[in-house]
């Protein structure tokens, strides 16, 4: 399993609905690739999404990843403000590889009924999973999957990338120069290139 990240930073609306556009070019090419995408996190905005955090699996996950990770340019005039002389967007990519695994002990599961909108259960066995991290006090709750086994996976691997992030913005309190990939993208050397509104590869 694979989580990506895709992300507008602080970018403008057009940012955000860049990113609406590359998540659904990329659900188009895991499809052709027999690779399952789910959204686990996803942060609205009025234009589109700030950012959106899917997990990848498959046996082309980590390729399909990988040719996504980076800066995504999209060339369009604005369909927002169309005297906008800008013609250039920018969003980022990352990918979040667990390289160790936390111990057991350090993660108290609680498992709980998956519920749906207006809090009616989607079914009636406890397959939803709630994970803290003790040392941390950082809890996620997952109910994507249909198994509690499925669900316990993914709240470890969503648990290790906010610790990694965590880890990140304390790194960066000491050194001003290094940020987060959610609040700053590089402009320089594009992974990824689309232009117009239909999102076209270039």
């Amino acid at each position: 399993m694979q989580l990506l990240q895709l992300s507008a930073a602080y970018g403008p609306a057009e940012c955000c609905l860049a990113v609406v556009k590359a998540l659904a070019r990329l659900q188009y090419e895991a499809k052709q690739m027999q690779v399952k995408v789910e959204i686990v996190e996803q942060e609205p905005a009025k234009h589109g999404l700030h950012s959106v955090l899917l997990t990848l699996e498959g046996a082309q996950a980590k390729a399909l990843a990988d040719s996504w990770q980076g800066t995504i340019q999209w060339i369009c005039p604005s369909p927002y403000r169309p005297q906008h002389k800008r013609k250039n967007w920018f969003i980022g990519a990352s990918c979040f590889n667990p390289t160790v695994q936390q111990q057991s002990d350090e993660i108290v599961f609680e498992t709980m009924r998956a519920s749906g909108a207006g809090g009616q259960h989607i079914n009636k066995t406890e397959s939803a999973v709630r994970a803290t991290h003790v040392a941390s006090g950082i809890s996620v709750k997952v109910q994507t999957e249909r198994s509690q086994h499925a669900n316990k996976k993914l709240a470890v691997l969503l648990l290790q990338h906010k610790l990694a992030q965590r880890a990140q913005q304390l790194q960066a309190k000491h050194k001003a120069a290094q940020h987060k990939h959610h609040h700053q993208i590089a402009r320089g050397n594009p992974v990824r290139i689309f232009t117009q509104l239909d999102f076209k590869p270039l």
